[in-house]
């Protein structure tokens, strides 16, 4: 068609991506630091986030999304294999 072929001899400049901002329900330096703190201790060191989770939520604590410990994990270097 006209419009494409319009197009494909005059392409737009590519736009320049923008730094996206921080969600507001981020958590601080310090709240990441504690769910990695919680994530180490003893009794959870060996078990995937998805335990330690569940766990948590058993007992009546929510300290941050699955997916987030996920991310904390692997920020910090420790995303293989949690077992010994």
């Amino acid at each position: 068609s006209r419009a494409t072929h319009h197009r494909r001899l005059h392409p737009k400049p590519p736009t320049p991506k923008r730094p996206r901002p921080a969600p507001v329900t981020a958590l601080s330096a310090t709240e990441r630091a504690a769910v990695l703190a919680l994530m180490n201790q003893p009794e959870y060191a060996e078990l995937p986030p998805a335990q330690i989770y569940a766990r948590e939520l058993d007992e009546g604590r929510y300290h941050c999304s699955e997916r987030t410990m996920y991310r904390i994990l692997k920020e910090a270097g420790q995303d293989g294999e949690r077992r010994r």
